[in-house]
């Protein structure tokens, strides 16, 4: 048969699918009506849709309506109909080849996105006025992917970008224009070099290729378009061939074709019909030209039937200038509030909770199924957790970034761990992955890890790499060196190849994958096989291989940039899953949920920034650049959303989710939920307009109950007080020494004396611990013990010079820790000016050094047997009297005199006992005059010198008389070890509240006594 070529004064067949009708089934229900059933003629129909997801949903809707019987689908072909946004999160796009036409031959192939950011990164770098890392490169060079797919996306060239830049504009423009040189003079010449062309220039390229030819030669099949709104020009030209085509079809998604004209010049990019109507401008026709997709051929086409919620919804979003304009209240009928329920939610975790909620009880009818859409993967993540409640395994259809998979994490680890020398954070972050194993039982070589980490890695940070790990561990009595050889092994190649300053991209990733292999080896699985397992392994495997491939775009780079660079390199792709692991419930981002229906709809996340998405400014043009150079503005992005969100809004059965709170800050409901609010409130003035009964409430209100069901499901019948502990352990298990310091302890929260002496659990200090203000407290300590102990007798005309010698040599040691060097430092030389002058007083006014840093005890006699105190006094010195005088230097906030006379410090005045029963050997006739606290601070005071101005004495016999009636009433079985009766600090956490479960009992009503 001979093919004519198109006639343009045909007027062009244009449909739509109203809002409300399940698209796809829709769509396929009139395929097979204008093919009459026949599967021959359903075979030869053509269906272009906008991407492979919604291929997929009318291969299903297809199966749904045949009842399963065998069944020959038409040719189904995806436009790759994306935005910029989306492109990232999608298969590439020189993989969706359209159809084969005799010009797509000879279109170039696409370069592959990866060595296009390595190309581009390498040309970064290497400007001359560039000083930057290749990660930071790599960042530049995305920024500069994502703007030649705008261009390319908008059919535009670079040619004007100069003249967009006057030279009277800021210089920073002139210098952006300069960098975009990359771009317009270099870009094209490595394309060249290549023989690729960019991914977006070939599709364009398609796309205009399979236009001309049915221009040419229109064919004697249905071709049908569907679903797309042609915000993409090239995609606008087709679906205009196709729409002028003897059998070409244009079904559009949601058309209002009840606007005016005044309302379509109305329209702006936020508008849900935006796109459309520009579509329809460019195909010539008005909206009254669109009639509804036909379900038998048999009848004219009618005019779209707009369903009660399209028709609240149109209002509502009804363009700025005619709000208000024509409204009449009458004309919002009450049944578009049916089956429509609206959820303000304290925080996104109640949201998911009350989102899991609902698709749970969708399982209670046979049959039925429900889907969340939402941009916000936090959330989806959320729901699908809160649903594993119930043993529900769900997809979110919108996939997981490869580098949150556990392949993709695992690499990043390894790299992190080699790059930080072996740390104790970044080694065990790697070595507990569960794909860590080194060639033993993952069980063995977890307990080897754990076993490291209590020896070693707590406290104060070893020396860097291996041999770091070797020296700390020759004090301890475990042998580790099994897993520290096989550890060597594993990361000594890709440890070196850090180290090289310009070695090849390929070559270190190559020692990267090599490491990590061997590390998630185990002694019956290579790691190979581990690591590139499943889906999440595959999709790794596959980014690996690209990156592989494309490494000597690059070339050599710093090994040290490597592990930053791999981590901003694996940030883009995302791995969706094949199949979903649920037939009825289901999770989609707005790209997956574009033609898709489930019997309930939920459109969650709708916060403004999060759906709309914040419009964020072009890096690189200001907006009247961006209008003059022919871009579209950010906000067309918010218009696709919205259209997203009218298409599933219209859904028979719908409920609308939000979180009022996000991270703690209050959130803004997305614009159209306040502008269905506000024409809900002004409609409901109109008798007409009451809410029926039946009918969910339009607001979160206690007839939708989904919050408080929600929250009842962690709420138990009957809440029972936690009662604190009351431990009674037998007493001759429990401690018969003291230190005085830790006497205080048993005073205020006996609970730490059981936990620390009795069970014998002693804190871990954290990982890679910096000095803490103890640590300056004994530098501190030394620095004056050794200066006391050298001039005990008389000092040196230089004493200030001596100290500070003494304090260099003390201070040394903590070389690695800069922090200690810049603000302690300080602080001491400041003390030692102060020491100095109070010392040569002090010893003028007739003191002298007795001891300094003694040791002493002191005994008592329990029901039990001897209990003993000990002490490490600061100094004792001999007054003028020949007395004592005790003296304590505090570097941190020291006990008032006051608490030490109620019992609850009695470190000091402790002290002074033991000094008075000889308990530091100084001598047995002298008595203890005075008792002083040194606070040492080195800020503007320097020091505050305390003294008990009371009577010392009646102190030492109160304080005494406490220890003694203490250590009788903990001799007695019945008396237990209580957590916190006496805090210092009601809110400052100690080493065992978590084990006594403070906060269950202090705060739930228990008994705390």
């Amino acid at each position: 048969m001979t093919k004519r070529p198109v006639d343009r004064v045909r007027l062009p067949q244009v449909f739509t699918i109203p809002a409300g009708a399940p698209f796809v089934d829709t769509l396929a229900t009139g395929i097979r009506s204008l093919t009459e059933d026949d599967p021959h003629a359903l075979a030869r129909v053509t269906v272009l849709l906008p991407t492979r997801r919604a291929c997929r949903a009318l291969s299903d809707a297809f199966l749904r309506q045949s009842a399963g019987r065998a069944l020959l689908l038409p040719r189904l072909r995806p436009l790759g109909d994306l935005d910029e946004d989306e492109l990232a999160l999608t298969q590439p796009l020189d993989e969706m080849q359209l159809m084969s036409t005799p010009d797509s031959l000879s279109i170039p192939p696409a370069i592959s996105g990866i060595r296009r950011r390595l190309l581009l990164t390498k040309l970064i770098m290497a400007r001359p006025d560039q000083d930057i890392s290749a990660e930071q490169a790599s960042w530049l060079a995305a920024e500069l992917a994502k703007l030649l797919d705008q261009v390319h996306t908008e059919q535009l060239g670079f040619d004007e970008l100069t003249a967009l830049v006057p030279k009277d504009f800021a210089e920073h423009w002139q210098i952006t224009l300069k960098f975009l040189e990359i771009l317009t003079q270099q870009w094209p010449h490595i394309l060249a070099e290549e023989g690729c062309i960019d991914p977006r220039d070939r599709l364009n390229r398609l796309l205009n290729s399979q236009a001309a030819l049915w221009q040419k030669a229109p064919p004697t099949d249905w071709i049908i378009a569907a679903g797309s709104t042609g915000t993409i020009p090239a995609t606008a030209d087709l679906l205009d061939a196709v729409a002028h085509l003897p059998k070409g079809m244009v079904v559009l998604p949601g058309f209002d074709c009840e606007m005016d004209d005044e309302t379509i010049a109305a329209l702006e990019p936020t508008h849900p019909q935006y796109a459309m109507a520009q579509l329809l401008a460019r195909l010539g026709i008005n909206a009254a030209s669109i009639q509804t997709w036909p379900h038998d051929t048999h009848k004219t086409p009618s005019p779209a039937q707009v369903s009660p919620r399209a028709k609240l919804l149109k209002e509502a979003l009804k363009p700025a200038t005619l709000t208000g304009s024509r409204f009449k209240p009458e004309s919002i009928s009450p049944d578009s509030l049916d089956a429509m329920t609206w959820i303000d939610c304290p925080t996104p975790h109640e949201e998911a909770g009350v989102i899991a909620l609902v698709m749970r009880e969708t399982l209670e009818t046979p049959g039925k199924t429900a889907a969340l859409i939402t941009p916000d993967r936090s959330l989806a993540r959320r729901v699908a957790a809160a649903l594993k409640r119930w043993d529900i395994n769900i997809d979110d259809s919108a996939g997981l970034p490869l580098a949150q998979t556990p392949p993709g994490a695992f690499l990043r680890l390894c790299a992190r761990m080699a790059a930080d020398a072996l740390a104790p954070v970044s080694l065990l972050a790697a070595l507990k992955h569960p794909l860590a194993a080194a060639g033993l039982s993952p069980v063995a070589f977890r307990k080897d890890i754990r076993l490291l980490e209590r020896a070693i890695l707590h406290g104060p940070r070893p020396a860097a790499g291996l041999t770091g790990l070797k020296e700390a561990l020759k004090s301890k009595k475990q042998n580790m060196d099994p897993v520290l050889e096989r550890l060597e092994t594993a990361t000594r190649p890709f440890i070196e190849a850090l180290a090289d300053t310009k070695i090849p991209l390929r070559e270190i990733l190559r020692h990267h994958v090599a490491m990590a292999e061997a590390l998630a080896a185990t002694d019956t699985e290579t790691g190979a096989g581990r690591l590139w397992a499943q889906e999440t392994g595959e999709a790794t495997a596959g980014f690996i291989a690209e990156l592989d491939e494309a490494a000597d775009a690059l070339g050599t780079i710093d090994g040290a940039t490597y592990p930053a660079l791999f981590d901003a390199l694996l940030s883009g792709p995302a791995v969706r899953p094949r199949y979903g692991q649920h037939a009825r419930l289901f999770i989609w981002g707005l790209l997956e949920a574009r033609l898709q229906r489930a019997d309930v709809m939920i459109l969650g996340g709708l916060n403004e920034g999060t759906w709309p998405p914040e419009a964020h400014a072009n890096p690189w043009m200001s907006r009247p650049m961006l209008g003059d150079f022919g871009l579209p503005m950010p906000e067309r992005r918010i218009g696709q959303t919205a259209h997203d969100f009218a298409q599933a809004f219209c859904a028979p059965t719908i409920m609308l989710t939000r979180a009022e709170r996000v991270d703690g800050t209050p959130s803004m409901p997305a614009r159209w939920l306040l502008r269905l609010k506000n024409l809900i409130d002004a409609a409901a003035v109109s008798e007409k307009l009451k809410p029926s009964p039946a009918s969910p409430a339009p607001a979160s209100s206690p007839s939708s109950p989904w919050l408080s069901w929600s929250q009842a499901l962690d709420k138990p019948a009957n809440v029972t007080p936690l009662k604190s502990p009351k431990p009674t352990p037998p007493v001759a298990v429990r401690p018969r020494e003291m230190s005085v310091s830790r006497v205080e302890t048993w005073v205020r929260d006996p609970y730490a004396i059981y936990a620390r002496n009795i069970l014998g659990l002693k804190p871990l200090p954290p990982l890679e611990e910096d000095p803490s203000a103890r640590d300056r407290g004994i530098i501190i300590h030394d620095i004056l013990d050794m200066f006391i102990q050298t001039y005990r007798e008389t000092l040196p005309d230089n004493a200030r010079d001596a100290l500070i010698k003494i304090g260099q040599e003390t201070f040394e040691p903590f070389a690695p820790w800069p922090n200690i060097k810049a603000f302690w430092w300080p602080r001491f030389e400041i003390i030692a000016d102060w020491f100095i002058d109070h010392e040569r007083q002090r010893r003028a006014n007739g003191y002298s050094v007795l001891a300094a840093e003694t040791k002493g005890s002191f005994s008592i006699e329990g029901s039990a047997g001897t209990f003993t105190v000990t002490a490490r006094a600061d100094r004792i010195d001999r007054t003028p009297t020949d007395g004592l005088a005790i003296l304590d230097y505090k570097t941190g906030q020291p006990p008032t005199w006051p608490q030490a006379e109620s019992g609850l410090a009695p470190q000091l005045p402790l002290e002074a006992v033991i000094a008075a029963n000889n308990g530091f050997k100084i001598g047995s006739d002298l008595t203890v005059e005075e008792l002083t606290i040194v606070q040492l601070s080195g800020g503007r005071h320097p020091a505050n010198v305390l003294p008990y101005k009371n009577n010392l004495q009646d102190l030492m016999a109160k304080t005494l008389k406490r220890l003694r009636a203490r250590v009788a009433a903990f001799d007695q079985l019945e008396t237990p070890y209580l957590s916190r009766p006496l805090p210092m600090f009601k809110y400052r956490t100690g080493d065992y509240d978590h084990l006594a479960r403070v906060k269950e009992w202090s705060s739930g009503g228990g008994d705390d006594s």
